[in-house]
């Protein structure tokens, strides 16, 4: 996409910040407590009853049935849907909070050229998933005003259902700030280290405060599909009841749950009362969880990914998978039996916005195709290395075509000792398993090697047809 560039601006807004952290959540972080929060029993939780949701897209009908009803979409997004703006600067300002308000609002004033905008936060998950033929809702809220507009035919483009969540018409109409599609303003220095602010940066409450329940289209729109994907984002959209009650509703339709906390996992264990019940629910309860090495460490006090994932596997209730993303080393995944390792793919990184929703979306297409384990990462790795190699997100995450490209390649970045240094710990897994470039014997008794040439010929005839029937026009 386009970047505009500022040659000066006008006041300072963000702290320096470090490429693989959003400034904002630098910003709000506060030091984490190790371990798990509270958990709090089902039946004591209380969810509000007030109307005010509403649906945009058309959702089937539904029968009352729960469990057992039809799937009409692969994937479900919760909240996290926003226009990024993306802006080059020459360098990333200091971080006064009023300072930074007040840049943002005189941005608002005038915004720059539609061409600098794109599609942001879950809009790249489920753009990324579409792109592996996937049919996905967007469960979330725009504003009728020009963003909302764009971020509507953005989505519309790529094949994707939005299920708005606003039924007050009337404060709409009137524009209230609370009603209007979330901006979030992206700066780029010259070394695409990147800076995000939005207007839910500057407030103890939700953006979306005004929202208090589920409305029942919703609710169909979560029983109706196979896979509801939530994030540590949406705290700051949506009240922490708001985002049980989509939870819960998951569980009692039979939806498989995703949750990836995100760096915002973090505050969540020090947050509020509520916020520490949504986030010790999501972790017991999902099926899938999703978190890099950093997070999970955070998450559990374990240093090891392995064990930790392991730790979160024992804690959880429901859990089958736990992901770790581990950057430019590759991804683990971890269930009750066995452990998975492997490596990135050696890419040009041009940017790695959107790399890790990319990334989700594969592992998404894998849980749903019952791919195994390994085959998942090997695809989830193609496809978030795929974003690396353009320039932001939204509309430029992962074509199918590139991420084709990779796996002919197969060119990884391998590192035996490093899987060996995670197992030594591990006394207890039955089964490890690697990707290598080649087949080794030997090497490692307590390591599976697996060819990637293996792999690879195994994923390509599935992605191969999701283009053929790509191309078809409709």
């Amino acid at each position: 996409m386009a970047l505009q560039t500022l040659k000066s601006p006008p006041k300072p807004l963000f702290a320096h910040e470090t490429q693989s952290q959003p400034l904002h959540l630098q910003l709000k972080r506060r030091k984490p407590h190790l371990g798990f929060p509270p958990f709090i029993p089902e039946r004591s939780l209380r969810i509000g009853r007030s109307p005010v949701l509403a649906v945009s897209a058309k959702v089937g009908s539904d029968n009352g049935a729960t469990k057992g009803a039809v799937r009409d979409a692969d994937l479900a997004t919760l909240g996290n849907l926003c226009v990024d703006i993306v802006l080059g600067v020459p360098s990333l300002p200091s971080g006064d909070a009023a300072e930074r308000k007040a840049y943002m609002e005189r941005l608002s004033a005038s915004p720059p050229d539609k061409r600098y905008w794109e599609a942001g936060g879950n809009c790249n998950l489920s753009i990324a998933a579409a792109r592996l033929g996937l049919h996905c809702f967007a469960l979330g809220h725009v504003g009728d005003e020009v963003y909302g507009c764009f971020l509507l035919d953005v989505l519309r483009q790529e094949g994707i259902d939005m299920v708005g969540m606003n039924e007050d018409t009337e404060a709409a109409a009137l524009h209230i700030a609370d009603y209007e599609t979330l901006l979030c303003w992206v700066l780029v220095d010259p070394f695409q280290r990147h800076g995000f602010c939005s207007r839910a940066d500057f407030s103890k409450e939700p953006a979306f405060s005004w929202m208090n329940e589920l409305s029942g289209q919703v609710q169909k729109a979560i029983r109706q599909s196979k896979i509801l994907f939530c994030n540590g984002y949406v705290f700051d959209e949506l009240s922490p009841t708001v985002i049980i009650s989509a939870l819960l509703c998951a569980m009692d339709a039979g939806t498989t749950t995703f949750f990836d906390p995100g760096p915002r996992g973090r505050t969540l264990f020090s947050g509020t009362p509520d916020e520490q019940k949504a986030l010790s629910l999501y972790l017991k309860l999902s099926d899938v969880l999703l978190l890099t090495s950093d997070e999970v460490e955070s998450l559990t006090g374990i240093s090891n990914p392995i064990l930790a994932g392991q730790e979160l596997i024992k804690k959880g209730t429901r859990t089958k998978w736990v992901v770790i993303k581990m950057g430019e080393k590759g991804s683990i995944l971890i269930t009750a039996s066995n452990i998975s390792c492997a490596p990135s793919f050696k890419v040009d990184v041009v940017d790695t916005v959107g790399c890790g929703d990319s990334f989700t979306a594969a592992v998404v297409y894998g849980y749903l195709h019952r791919l195994p384990p390994l085959h998942t990462l090997v695809l989830a790795n193609a496809v978030g290395a795929a974003t690396a190699t353009g320039c932001g997100a939204g509309r430029n995450v992962a074509n199918l075509d590139k991420v084709l490209e990779l796996l002919r390649e197969s060119n990884i970045k391998e590192d035996d000792s490093m899987w060996s240094d995670l197992v030594r710990d591990n006394s207890e897994t039955p089964e490890i398993m690697a990707l290598s470039k080649n087949t080794v014997n030997g090497s490692n008794s307590r390591i599976a090697h697996v060819s990637i040439q293996k792999v690879v010929s195994e994923l390509l005839p599935k992605l191969e047809s999701i283009r053929k029937k790509q191309a078809v026009p409709s």
